[in-house]
């Protein structure tokens, strides 16, 4: 008997293996799965300029990225003693603001050797709500808590978003051409926006990747975290205490479909494999040094070894 309607997701034809290098952007449900990603030891950088939510600003960060446009001293300001980008999530603000422009352009340098060498990129998109500076008539990645009445807040058609989508793929593409894409919707409800304005501002996004999707060639595939968590996962208890996050029961599910459609099955044993080292490391014993737990920990030991010669870049 099912008690769900399982999603059929189409293997993916360019699948993530431990040789792959990803790289992920979007919303904190990439932070997600980052983590994921993380976890299993797949070479995978997240979100190098921390939480972005909207297209148009995941655009302008890649595009800064690829066209090596560093930031200067224009570009940060302060407020709440402390200094900020737009451009970028507040993680990154510092109380100096030559350290922060400096840190800033670091990042950027290291993102464009990430994108040039990336095998896959997976960008999560959260929401077709933006907020637009009003002095600098600029979509912003983050408010950092600036006042509200210096912004103006709109709703990106879907039109806007697919340009805006199709310019991010391309600034990719023109430096990395064999790099393979997945984009997402994020499952996360953006309720502060109104019930009805954040099911429409993810209607924009799905529509604009849809035309995408089926107008690109295989390089870009859709996995659909979105449509699994209002579909498959189709219950309050697969949410967070706030009931707008998916909880971590949601959040492994979503991984365990990704897995089985974006990672290469030869990469399952391996996974398995990390993921019974990580247990073992994150093992406490009640008695560190008995024997007993002296083999374990030399057991241990080995696997990470044996590991390591098949993958140099595995560490622990």
């Amino acid at each position: 008997m099912n008690f769900t309607t399982p999603i059929p997701i189409p293997k993916n034809q360019n699948p993530i293996d431990y040789n792959s290098k990803i790289v992920s952007l979007g919303s904190c449900f990439a932070e997600n799965m980052g983590n994921k990603f993380d976890y299993f030891k797949f070479q995978s950088n997240t979100n190098p300029f921390g939480i972005i939510f909207n297209p148009v600003s995941i655009e302008k960060i890649i595009d800064r990225v690829v066209n090596e446009v560093l930031f200067t001293e224009e570009d940060v300001f302060f407020h709440n003693e402390r200094w900020h980008c737009f451009e970028v999530h507040s993680d990154l603000s510092h109380s100096d603001k030559t350290e922060l422009v400096a840190n800033l352009n670091q990042i950027l340098a290291e993102t464009k050797k990430q994108l040039q060498q990336a095998s896959h990129v997976i960008i999560t998109y959260g929401t077709s709500w933006v907020y637009r500076n009003i002095e600098k008539n600029d979509i912003v990645a983050n408010c950092h808590k600036v006042p509200q009445k210096q912004f103006t807040k709109e709703l990106l058609s879907a039109e806007i978003i697919e340009k805006s989508i199709q310019n991010t793929f391309g600034l990719i593409e023109k430096r990395n051409p064999n790099c393979g894409f997945i984009f997402t919707i994020s499952p996360v409800r953006h309720l502060k926006d109104g019930f009805v304005e954040n099911h429409v501002s993810k209607a924009n996004l799905i529509t604009a990747i849809y035309k995408i999707i089926n107008n690109k060639q295989q390089t870009i595939n859709y996995f659909p975290s979105y449509e699994i968590m209002m579909d498959e996962l189709r219950d309050y208890r697969f949410y967070a205490a706030d009931m707008l996050h998916p909880s971590q029961t949601a959040i492994d599910y979503i991984w365990e479909r990704f897995s089985e459609s974006c990672i290469a099955e030869n990469s399952f044993e391996t996974m398995k494999e990390v993921s019974e080292i990580q247990k073992g490391l994150n093992h406490r014993s009640f008695n560190p040094e008995s024997e007993q737990h002296l083999k374990f920990l030399s057991k241990l030991n080995q696997k990470i070894d044996v590991l390591a010669e098949k993958f140099p870049h595995i560490k622990f």
